[in-house]
């Protein structure tokens, strides 16, 4: 018989945060070696579960893109609601779609510049095809009390519309079994979340709406009370600094080809990056600003360091996260294994 093993966090407090459904991360290489579909995968672990479920299936060997627009290693490809141990045949599940390597591509999302450079040959996944689900604007799984959304990296229970935060960069870790930190979203990642790229098939958009240098919120200084409240699970700023280094390595610009986010300035400031300031908009500076990220913040001059220094200092230079605390994902998050 075959075994199935995977990551669970279940529902309750977790570290003084609370968590408002069970969660289980799987690692896509274990649901090939046990033989089965991703969909007998997440039946197998949400009969497991006598309660609301979130259930993600993360492929390590694929890229994907951040909300910002940073090309990242990894991703979800499948994603699941449940409840009770049922899942809805209609709305429970769903799969990120793929989208194939082609130089008209890279011409409609400047970004990409980065998948050739530093991801050649790699799949790349992002949201699903709206033509394959039923729910006609977000990206979202449900079932019963469980809710999984914006293509598996938020969840909410649904009857207490208490929500979790999961950016990909943290599920990465999570698989990994590297190093995550466990907080509160604050103001600075609630504006940050906002500043996305215009990507087909993207994972909260289907469409290419909001250009580099715009904010997909429009609420002013309010943008940074939308989700800083909410308890979330990302990456250690190390690994972040990391990626955003390889991104403007590669070429990328923040505020013209780079979302405008506060994590893509900040390291963007510290290597002496070029940062478009003419292109971002009005809205979206008001929101920055709102959080310190101002016109005067960006051209302020601060000491250039190299690559291994921003990483070495991440925590100092990269800003969010409020009451933090880091975790190697071994002492935070626990291994189950289940016979299918």
């Amino acid at each position: 018989m075959a075994k199935l093993t995977y990551k669970m966090i279940p529902e309750g407090m977790l570290e003084g945060k609370y968590v408002p459904l069970n969660i289980a991360f799987i690692d896509y290489r274990e649901v090939k070696a046990a033989g089965i579909t991703p969909r007998q995968a997440f039946e197998a672990v949400a009969k497991t579960v006598d309660g609301p479920v979130g259930m993600n299936i993360f492929d390590p060997d694929v890229v994907t893109t951040t909300s910002d627009g940073v090309m990242v290693e990894g991703t979800v490809r499948f994603m699941a609601a449940a409840d009770k141990g049922k899942m809805n045949h209609d709305f429970g599940y769903l799969e990120m779609a793929e989208m194939p390597y082609s130089e008209e591509l890279i011409k409609e999302e400047p970004h990409l510049i980065q998948w050739k450079k530093n991801y050649p040959g790699k799949r790349l996944f992002r949201g699903p095809d709206p033509a394959t689900k039923i729910i006609p604007v977000h990206n979202v799984c449900i079932s019963g009390r469980a809710s999984n959304n914006n293509s598996a990296t938020e969840m909410m229970n649904i009857v207490t519309m208490e929500e979790i935060l999961l950016p990909i960069l943290g599920q990465q870790q999570i698989i990994r079994n590297g190093k995550v930190v466990l907080g509160m979203t604050g103001g600075i990642i609630s504006v940050g979340i906002g500043m996305i790229m215009p990507e087909k098939f993207g994972r909260v958009f289907p469409t290419r709406q909001f250009p580099a240098g715009e904010t997909a919120h429009g609420s002013g200084p309010y943008a940074q009370t939308l989700k800083a409240h909410i308890p979330c699970i990302v990456a250690d700023k190390a690994v972040l600094a990391e990626n955003i280094i390889k991104c403007l390595e590669a070429g990328c610009i923040p505020g013209r080809t780079v979302g405008a986010s506060p994590a893509v300035l900040s390291v963007a400031r510290s290597m002496g990056v070029e940062i478009d300031m003419d292109n971002i908009t009005d809205r979206a500076f008001e929101e920055l600003a709102s959080v310190g990220f101002t016109k005067e913040w960006m051209k302020e001059k601060v000491d250039i360091l190299t690559p291994e220094e921003i990483i070495a200092k991440a925590d100092e230079i990269i800003p969010g996260v409020v009451d933090g605390t880091k975790y190697n994902v071994p002492d935070l998050i626990k291994e189950t294994t289940i016979e299918i």
